[in-house]
């Protein structure tokens, strides 16, 4: 017979299977809403770096938060809108002359000239590159895609562009409020912690982002100048890849170098050296100087968290992931941080305490 306490009741069995159905649930929910929460992270991140801007926009120009939010996107778009016209002809026209320049390069290749022809005579090579010259032509001019498919990716592109610029600016424009709202929620004697806490989350994440993007333009503008020294062909092509590869954490610089490295020995192979030379240099001065001092100042990691950080950001959401992993980190390690702190400081409470005696502990605290 068995005892009326060992029995399950209907309710917790009936709870357990409600809470089962509704994990599987919010796990299809977010799957099938990828694209709308990527988004929405996204321009969560640019709301972070356009509120500090909005800010010093209020405090020097002593305008109202509409009109600087106004003024700091339109001044965004603007200045991203001339870096596109500026890069993006040059980079077609390359892609184009690249293109055309494929068969005389395969060519020189199979025929074993040059530094790249001896590794694919030597690796045997050739018949690959011989069967897939077409493709590889057709991938780089963009007429391996039907045009309708073509269309469609352009016009999701911008419609994902146009609504993430619209999510940020609400969200800039609604942040404080939001804020406020969020810690009237919070216990008072919690309130001033927790608004703290989010100010030093948002901090690292602006400053770390904006180090980012200005070591990336860095790395762009000096790849492209001693490209431009040696005459390399191509050269704005290459320079905007690296740049665009440098965001990504660890392995991003690496990639671009590679790429650079070989359009260099395109060349010749003095310039494919002096270009594997530079980049070796220029990333040691990245890795010691540069990027210590971005993450010193703004998320605080140590190495092997950032390594930790970009393989779960990486395997979760791709190079959105990677680009967004550290940021992320920067702001759990500011609320492990602060926990851990008040952890510390409660626990060196007690240890006083006890080490004090009843009668000190039962007096009122000053």
């Amino acid at each position: 017979m068995v005892d009326e306490r060992e029995r399950v009741p209907v309710r917790t069995i009936a709870a357990i299977i409600a809470m089962v159905l509704l994990t599987g649930f919010a796990v299809v929910l977010l799957m099938r809403l990828h694209r709308a929460l990527t988004w929405i992270v996204i321009a969560a991140f640019l709301a972070v770096i356009a509120n500090a801007a909005v800010r010093g926009v209020e405090r020097r120009l002593h305008l109202g938060r509409g009109p600087a939010t106004a003024l700091v996107f339109v001044l965004g778009t603007v200045a991203v809108a001339a870096l596109a016209a500026l890069f993006i002809r040059p980079l077609a026209r390359q892609a184009g002359e690249f293109a055309d320049q494929l068969p005389h390069y395969v060519e020189q290749a199979r025929s074993g000239h040059g530094p790249i022809g001896e590794l694919i005579v030597r690796f045997k090579l050739d018949k690959k590159i011989a069967e897939n010259q077409q493709q590889l032509q057709e991938s780089l001019t963009g007429l391996g895609k039907p045009a309708l498919t073509v269309l469609q990716g352009i016009a999701s592109t911008l419609v994902g562009a146009l609504v993430v610029l619209i999510l940020a600016i609400f969200m800039t424009l609604e942040g404080p409020t939001l804020i406020r709202r969020t810690l009237a929620l919070v216990p008072e004697r919690h309130r001033r912690r927790v608004a703290t806490v989010t100010e030093d989350c948002g901090r690292a994440v602006t400053g770390y982002i904006t180090g980012q993007l200005l070591i990336a333009v860095l790395c762009g503008v000096s790849t492209y100048i001693i490209l431009l020294v040696l005459d390399v062909p191509f050269r704005g092509t290459v320079a905007l890849f690296v740049a665009l590869t440098d965001l990504i954490p660890l392995v991003g610089a690496t990639i671009g170098a590679v790429v650079a490295v070989i359009v260099a020995l395109l060349a010749s192979t003095t310039d494919g050296i002096v270009v594997a030379v530079w980049f070796i240099i220029y990333q040691q001065a990245e890795n010691h100087l540069l990027q210590p001092v971005v993450q010193s100042r703004t998320v605080k990691l140590d190495p092997l968290a950032v390594l930790v950080a970009v393989i779960v950001g990486v395997e979760l959401a791709g190079i959105l992931g990677a680009l967004l992993a550290i940021p992320v980190a920067g702001m759990i390690s500011v609320v492990v941080r602060d926990v851990w702190g008040r952890r510390r400081g409660r626990d060196a409470g007690l240890s006083a305490d006890r080490l004090a005696g009843p009668e000190a502990s039962a007096q009122p605290p000053p």
